[in-house]
């Protein structure tokens, strides 16, 4: 079983020392709520989810965060430690700026972020991406400029605490 010191960094260690309750951390807990791979259970929603949020950074460490939407389909598990998502051509649909596209380029650290606000599911993705422009990852989105595949790290659920119930657009 891991332990807290083994699954945070020195800085969440600090905050959860300063401002939380470190016993909470026990080597259980750690292994209900932080994982390296997706359980086989969450495959499907994460596959049926129509967007999810993408935190990126540039070498120096900046930040950006975007809105990746497109449906249901718009991310596939293709093993439970990878998953990948495509990237669409700019000049359709989205501003041609390619923060996220660039940043990995330079950064391979992303992190995923789904919210179902139907019922306030939270799941978190963090690993390390990388871009294909050819091989057998491209027949998966057959429109796309590229796609990105993450190699996961951790897989976090969170509660569904704050999380308001919104009623979707179309």
């Amino acid at each position: 079983m891991a332990r807290r010191e083994d699954v945070f960094s020195p800085g969440e260690l600090a905050a959860q020392d300063r401002w939380g309750n470190p016993e909470l951390w026990t080597e259980a807990r750690i292994a209900q709520l932080i994982w390296d791979r997706i359980p086989e259970q969450l495959h499907a929603r994460i596959e049926a989810a129509p967007f999810f949020f993408l935190a990126t950074s540039d070498k120096e460490g900046r930040c950006d965060c975007s809105f990746k939407g497109g449906g249901p389909g718009l991310v596939k598990v293709l093993a439970p430690n990878r998953v990948a998502f495509p990237h669409f051509e700019a000049r359709v649909k989205g501003n041609g700026a390619y923060m996220s596209l660039g940043n990995i380029l330079v950064n391979p650290y992303a992190s995923m972020l789904f919210i179902d606000f139907a019922d306030g599911a939270r799941l978190r993705i963090n690993g390390r991406a990388a871009i294909h422009e050819s091989g057998p990852v491209m027949e998966l989105f057959p429109q796309a400029e590229c796609v990105v595949v993450v190699d996961i790290e951790l897989v976090a659920p969170s509660c569904s605490n704050n999380i308001p119930r919104l009623v979707p657009a179309v």
